[in-house]
């Protein structure tokens, strides 16, 4: 069984986001970028699957500019077997993203697709979803615990009144929660041999997928200032202020 995972490239999550002077993005222009922390554990996971037995080859994709083949080394280091870097230069909504997927999967055939649940830039949560829905495949989603059978995975999600556990038929859509594992580090060694194992190349435009932008960015702003905080004389008076000013009760 295959199993794809993607890996999109980020700005470093312990860097602070600087947003650009004229509203219109985020600073990307000499920053540190890395792997979308969701995805490492996504990669993580499908690797741990290979290990067991259950896969035969993990194949690692990312959709986007040139950099992004840092992105992929850093899987193939970690232990993806190749990978595929869909090169555009265009920022691609989610929607496009998952289109893109499916065409790749037509062509790969894999067993499992495993993703993170979000990217911590557009934090839209949506591909994982939509590409399910596209496939007509099982999905489970913010999953912290996988066991694979035969032809069917076993996963344990976390929802609002605790754990749930679903049984799926494969092929099947998995996006990663942070508890699912805990990613490795690429080993010197592996980051060499990664520099020889196979990349495929492919232009979005000769995918023919539609990704035409259907959202507009109108503005990005930093979060306001945190207002400093009041003391109050007694209780009454922070029930009047909790009542009257901030209007919570």
């Amino acid at each position: 069984m295959k199993i794809l995972v993607t890996c999109k490239r980020v700005l470093d999550p312990y860097i602070k986001a600087r947003v650009k002077p004229d509203g219109s993005g985020v600073n990307l222009d000499n920053v540190k970028m890395a792997m979308n922390p969701f995805d490492e554990i996504a990669v993580e996971e499908a690797i741990r699957l290979k290990e067991a037995g259950t896969a035969t080859e993990v194949i690692s994709v990312s959709i986007g500019g040139a950099k992004s083949e840092e992105t992929l080394r850093t899987s193939l280091a970690m232990g993806a077997d190749r990978a595929i870097h869909v090169v555009t230069d265009e920022d691609v909504e989610p929607l496009g993203l998952a289109k893109v997927l499916k065409k790749l999967i037509e062509e790969e055939s894999p067993g499992l697709v495993i993703m993170g649940k979000q990217a911590i830039d557009g934090d839209s949560n949506q591909v994982g979803q939509m590409l399910a829905a596209l496939m007509g495949w099982p999905q489970g989603t913010n999953v912290s615990k996988v066991e694979m059978g035969d032809g069917e995975a076993t996963i344990t999600r976390e929802i609002d009144g605790g754990l749930e556990t679903l049984l799926l038929k494969t092929p099947a859509v998995l996006t990663a929660d942070l508890r699912l594992n805990e990613p490795r580090y690429a080993s010197l060694p592996n980051i060499m041999k990664a520099k020889k194992k196979p990349m495929d190349k492919k232009p979005l435009e000769e995918l023919g997928v539609d990704t035409v932008p259907r959202q507009e960015t109108i503005k990005v702003s930093e979060p306001a200032a945190r207002a400093a905080g009041i003391k109050v004389a007694d209780v009454a008076e922070l029930v009047s202020k909790l009542k009257n000013d901030a209007q919570v009760i």
